[in-house]
């Protein structure tokens, strides 16, 4: 294999695919990344849970391919010179790298034994914006759960229903919801994908017009960008049922003004920032929240106007969790629904009609 490439496409590529590389593995050739060279220069990570494939420019002279270490590729990359790099491949896989005055010799791994990514077949494709796809993973995979023993909660549920894109997370303690209407006719699918997956693809998307194909089959979905493509396992399981956790009837309806509300919760939570065991406390009723908490460190009192309608309240909750979901709106304002003190409330538009987001947030004992 010879290919000479510049150096920025290089390393764009090797930092795409490194997130798919295994960090923890008893298997070598899992630790590297397979360059290989053919009609197009191809580089590949795959942890046998996520696999990134990411094409990059280069003048490929020779066809092969070889399996290098991803750290001391990585490593030997970022710091050559802004040139053009060469990579060959001699005898019994050692890899040359050379680039300007540098010259590596580094001990490759026989590309036989690396994984395949699996193959998917492309029957019913959602396609989307790279920049609404990220937007709407942002919007979501905060919520997504930790425990282990409830495998279906560690993903977010990506669903297409009657021409509408539903993605939703939830930990336990809240959920976050974004919708959106799709134009293109696609079959209704529904499937669960693992957070850290979607954490990975929200690194690599633009925030920009330029399209991302995705489709599913054989419990596997792939993110299709054409310069890059992203395989991953699904979460078997059934999704919790999120539409019946998102009651519409309410004893409490504030509309607020999102970066005020968020302002607020965010000086009241550096008293008890160290205290997990002391929430903000809100008492909402007279045209106003007034945002309290006390921790052993001291003691701290906000205050800010809102238009309220129905019944005063006194309500607690974990400020980070509610700080999280003012983050993801992206509108100036936003109404929120309280039912009971012990009942969770959800964020969502002002127009009552509208059902673009819901960010359910339970609430904790004061």
């Amino acid at each position: 294999m010879k290919v000479i490439c510049s150096k920025e496409n290089l390393l764009n590529g090797i930092n795409i695919v490194q997130k798919a590389v295994s960090t923890k593995t008893t298997l070598p050739i899992l630790e590297g990344i397979l360059l290989n060279a053919d009609e197009k220069f191809k580089l590949t990570g795959n942890d046998l849970e996520i696999g990134i494939e990411c094409f990059v420019e280069g003048d490929i002279r020779e066809n092969g391919s070889v399996v290098i270490n991803s750290k001391i590729f990585g490593d030997i990359v970022r710091r050559l010179p802004d040139s053009e790099v060469l990579i060959e491949v001699k005898e019994n896989n050692l890899v040359v790298v050379e680039c300007e005055n540098s010259h590596f010799e580094i001990k490759g791994i026989n590309p036989n034994g690396y994984p395949a990514l699996p193959k998917v077949d492309k029957e019913n494709v959602l396609t989307l914006t790279q920049g609404k796809l990220k937007d709407m993973i942002r919007q979501t995979v905060f919520a997504v759960g930790s425990d282990e023993n409830r495998p279906v909660l560690t993903g977010s549920l990506i669903e297409v229903k009657d021409k509408e894109l539903v993605v939703v997370s939830i930990d336990g303690f809240r959920l976050a919801l974004r919708r959106k209407f799709l134009e293109n006719d696609i079959n209704d699918f529904s499937v669960i994908v693992p957070g850290k997956t979607l954490n990975e693809i929200s690194k690599i998307l633009q925030a920009g017009d330029e399209e991302v194909y995705i489709y599913n089959s054989n419990n596997q979905i792939v993110f299709d960008a054409q310069s890059w493509r992203i395989v991953s396992r699904l979460i078997e399981g059934k999704f919790l049922n999120y539409n019946s956790l998102l009651n519409k009837e309410f004893e409490t309806r504030v509309i607020i003004n999102i970066k005020e509300f968020q302002a607020s919760l965010e000086r009241a939570s550096l008293i008890s920032m160290n205290d997990k065991n002391s929430p903000v406390k809100l008492f909402i009723g007279n045209d106003k929240i007034v945002i309290t908490s006390n921790a052993e460190l001291g003691a701290v009192r906000e205050e800010i106007k809102v238009d309220i309608e129905g019944n005063n309240l006194e309500i607690g909750y974990n400020p980070a969790f509610l700080i999280d979901a003012l983050k993801a709106v992206d509108e100036d304002r936003a109404a929120i629904y309280f039912i009971t003190t012990n009942a969770p409330c959800t964020l969502r538009p002002v127009i009552e009609n509208s059902n673009d987001f819901a960010y359910l947030v339970q609430a904790v004992r004061i």
